[in-house]
């Protein structure tokens, strides 16, 4: 049976309202877990009010030996 271990990363989507997320910076934050063996399973927007986003949940598994 296959087995995985899992990961979340929280990136902060920073500004006054949130929102706001340095995509170069997140880009470089994935591919430096794909390199490590993580695979990106999900990432889900975490509201902070009035449906602005305040963190961006994303969610890797990689199979364990």
């Amino acid at each position: 049976m296959e087995r995985f271990e899992y990961k979340t990363l929280f990136t902060d989507a920073k500004g006054m309202l949130g929102g706001k997320v340095d995509q170069g910076a997140f880009q470089k934050e994935l591919n430096e877990l794909g390199q490590q063996g993580w695979e990106l399973v999900n990432t889900v927007p975490a509201a902070q009010s009035y449906g602005s986003t305040r963190w961006i949940i994303s969610i890797f598994k990689r199979k364990t030996e």
